[in-house]
């Protein structure tokens, strides 16, 4: 089979959505394979190579990136390609690339949870008898340093080989594998302190005096009701969407639970307190009748 060799330069990796599973990846990507068509003499080492500005005259490998949505090349202010055929019928092409990638979430342990995202590609027509894709030794993905990804980490990343088996024939693959770890330092001082200060709020009714009965209920109700709409609004306009129970759902209906056992506790209170006043009244003092 045809070995082509392929490394990438990741120059941004951004705008990972929660909300369609995705993210945007920017690219230097490089294949190298030898084409014994192509060999000529280099009059004593004179010629190290040719640069090749029609692409269309070569025959250039069929890989595409199997989770791929969206992607385009950049044409600014010249394409962003180049081509070069070396003496001995090797060839370098590399381009740069945009891409959107899906990416299969799991929100479980969402604001701590840990995301793994992929970059997978693969040959469309050629079988791995023919033409078969294989990491650069060295070095085969590099990052740049100034990566900054707002609401994630990136722990780690890694490379992968495996054969992808189709009713077609058995393809090879390659893999780069991305580990990201949730920023949550933002989530636990919107969502998880609000929560504890408001559920040692709806605690201070028990505190006042018996004769504030109106106090005592209506506080912890308010309470309760500024609560459910910031957790409602959470959810709606921040919270990732899913059919399942998230670490951060359980954590807010805790913290509701709470907060309306005050009320429910401070309403019964309330209801004996007046009526054990109310029994108290209707008592009638029994006259002393005794006498010396």
């Amino acid at each position: 089979p045809t070995i082509v060799r392929t490394n990438m330069y990741i120059r941004s990796l951004y705008d990972i959505c929660d909300t369609d599973m995705s993210f945007k990846v920017q690219i230097t990507f490089r294949l190298q394979w030898v084409d014994k068509r192509l060999t000529f003499d280099d009059l004593g080492g004179q010629i190290r190579f040719l640069n090749v500005y029609d692409v269309s005259r070569l025959w250039i490998p069929d890989i595409f990136f199997v989770h791929e949505r969206e992607g385009h090349f950049h044409e600014v202010i010249r394409p962003n390609s180049l081509v070069r055929i070396y003496p001995d019928g090797s060839i370098l092409y590399s381009v740069r690339l945009s891409l959107k990638l899906s990416c299969p979430m799991n929100f479980r342990k969402y604001p701590f949870d840990k995301q793994q995202c992929e970059i997978r590609m693969e040959s469309y027509g050629h079988s791995a008898e023919s033409l078969a894709f294989l990491w650069k030794e060295v070095d085969p993905v590099q990052v740049t340093r100034s990566l900054y990804i707002p609401e994630y980490r990136l722990e780690r990343f890694r490379t992968e080989y495996a054969a992808e088996a189709m009713s077609t024939g058995n393809y090879s693959c390659l893999k780069v594998i991305f580990d990201f770890q949730r920023e949550s330092s933002n989530t636990i001082v919107r969502v998880y302190i609000p929560c504890i200060m408001m559920v040692i709020l709806s605690w201070v009714p028990l505190w006042l005096n018996n004769k504030s009965s109106f106090m005592r209920v209506i506080v912890p109700f308010l309470i309760l009701m500024v609560f459910a709409n910031a957790i409602s609004q959470f959810n709606h306009n921040e919270a990732p969407k899913t059919s399942y129970t998230k670490a951060v759902d359980v954590w807010t209906g805790i913290c509701l639970t709470y907060a309306f056992a005050v009320v429910v506790y401070v309403t019964i209170l309330d209801y004996l307190i007046r009526h054990g006043d109310s029994d108290g009244q209707n008592e009638t003092p029994t006259p002393d009748v005794g006498g010396k």
